[in-house]
């Protein structure tokens, strides 16, 4: 038996190599549209990240906001961003791809042109300055394009992808996101030192005016790439595609889905909801510990309770008049926000890393470096999310968020052992690695069941989890840092393996749920790629 078991173990992995040629061949052939998708969507990523990156040293240096003002805008726009996806999200079904990628582009670069020119226009500084709302304009403009611009980009994939290239063209397009995310360093930084005495105090409205034209170039080279005659030859070449891939047994899924989209109607839960409760009694919670601090004397949680049962009361009467919207959907409800606690490594990832490797390492390279060790994950995920996604095509859906939770949330555990080095090199590449096997399939899963005109709508509400999870993220994450890696020089104690163990317990309930709800949610999900 053992004779035969290489040869086998050999056939094995040829057949995976032949195969992963195979997918990734035809997705080379997609349609010239879908690059219309891709190739802006690494600038985006570029553009965003490096915003990220400069935008609190920006109002802290240039403006002149304290730490705190700097952090309410920071939050602001990452919390926006994820908020105007649940708004806008619907808008791209109604007027396109093309013309939501290219509008978006363009508001996005009006957005950044305010911002350079708050940098240059004699205004005045501080919070509540002319140039703190011209900047805060330009801001706002950023977050209303991008509820626009990120549901377009992945309805734009399921568009001009077949059931064959479908699952490594939604994880192009996540590795794509990060690789602009590691190049936006290089960019800002070599920019910001070029004109750093053309633009005092740091160069940064030099950095503004690129990522502005490079959002310029983006969205001509989107409507070039794009265009109605590209469009509807890339549609119609998919459905060809996808009739000649179509079997018996996908034809009868089909027509269950469209049977059980029939019946929805009948009878749902409206879990979101409840959800949605549970989201501001959490903020109450929080609120209630500040009071307790003796900072506030309302009683805050009796006002986010009664907040929270006028917006139950408006979401009830929304829904009640629209039978199919997704939150009438209990399944696609309990599938999205379950996924908040694993949800929560990607937001520790700037609300407590750069704490961690800069505290818990202090006086090491890594603490020195911690930049770089913090950006780690974009890299990985660039490289891995394709290959792992030519690897797992053929997968069950369902099982890959199971197989892909648990490995994102099992390797915090290892930080849990105390600060060292190599147990978080080895926690970021196992959780890059289980990152990349369900977050793609993620969005290709909400991608493809929506029903048809509604793609953009799903994605955008799909969101509405992330912008939970960053707010309610951010509540406790300061405090806990301040408890468990508080900073060096004070005299208090630090206990980092209590704090990484707390975080893993907390990811773990998301592959533990998903594992106990599968007889449930199969039920519900026909689409098995």
């Amino acid at each position: 038996m053992s004779d035969h078991a290489p040869a086998g173990l050999a056939a094995a992995f040829k057949n995976t190599l032949r195969e992963l040629g195979q997918t990734f061949a035809a997705f080379l052939k997609a349609p010239r549209a879908l690059w219309g998708v891709n190739i802006p969507y690494v600038f985006e990523g570029l553009v965003y990240f490096g915003l990220l990156t400069v935008l609190g040293k920006y109002c802290s240096e240039n403006i002149l906001l304290s730490d705190v003002q700097s952090g309410w805008v920071l939050g602001g726009v990452t919390g926006g961003i994820t908020f105007a996806m649940l708004l806008f999200g619907g808008v791209s079904d109604r007027i396109g791809v093309r013309v939501s990628l290219a509008l978006s582009l363009g508001v996005m670069m009006l957005g950044y042109v305010l911002i350079a020119l708050s940098g240059m226009l004699a205004l005045g500084r501080g919070m509540g300055s002319p140039m703190f709302f011209v900047m805060v304009a330009g801001l706002l403009l950023i977050v209303t394009a991008y509820g626009l611009y990120m549901p377009a980009a992945y309805a734009g994939v399921k568009r001009y992808t077949n059931p064959q290239t479908a699952a490594i063209g939604y994880a192009v397009i996540y590795g794509l996101m990060n690789l602009g995310a590691f190049l936006s360093g290089f960019i800002s930084s070599g920019t910001r030192r070029a004109f750093e005495s053309d633009f005092p105090p740091n160069g940064l409205v030099a950095v503004y005016w690129t990522y502005a034209a490079i959002l310029l170039f983006s969205m001509l080279l989107t409507l070039l790439l794009i265009t109605r005659k590209v469009d509807a030859q890339a549609v119609a070449r998919v459905a060809r595609e996808t009739r000649a891939m179509n079997t018996a047994e996908q034809n009868q899924a089909a027509d269950a889905k469209a049977a059980a989209a029939g019946k929805k109607v009948e009878a749902r839960v409206p879990m979101g909801l409840f959800y949605l409760l549970l989201s501001f009694a959490a903020m109450g919670l929080g609120v209630a510990i500040l009071n307790r601090v003796g900072r506030l004397s309302l009683p805050w949680p009796l006002v986010f309770a009664l907040l929270g049962l006028s917006v139950l009361g408006a979401g009830w009467e929304f829904l009640r008049r629209r039978p199919d919207h997704p939150f009438r959907d209990s399944r696609f409800v309990f599938f999205i926000f379950i996924l908040i606690p694993v949800q929560t490594l990607f937001a520790h990832n700037w609300l407590t890393i750069p704490y961690y490797l800069d505290r818990a390492f202090a006086g090491t390279g890594v603490s020195r470096y911690f930049e770089v060790f913090s950006n780690l994950n974009p890299v990985l995920i660039f490289i891995l999310s394709p290959l792992i996604a030519a690897l797992t095509a053929r997968s069950n859906v369902y099982k890959m968020m199971i197989a892909g939770t648990f490995v994102m949330a099992l390797p915090t555990f290892l930080l849990a052992l105390g600060p060292n080095v190599y147990l978080f090199l080895l926690y970021i590449l196992v959780m890059s690695v289980g990152e990349a096997m369900w977050q793609p399939r993620f969005l290709q899963w909400v991608a493809e069941i929506a029903p048809e005109g509604k793609t953009g709508l799903y994605m955008g509400i799909g969101q509405f989890p992330w912008f939970l999870t960053k707010m309610l993220t951010s509540l406790y994450s300061g405090y806990v840092i301040a408890r468990y890696c508080p900073k060096p020089g004070l005299g208090l104690p630090m206990n980092t393996g209590a704090m990484w163990l707390m975080y893993a317990f907390i990811a773990m309930v998301s592959p533990i749920a998903l594992v106990l709800a599968r007889k449930w949610m199969a039920k519900g999900m026909t689409r098995k790629g």
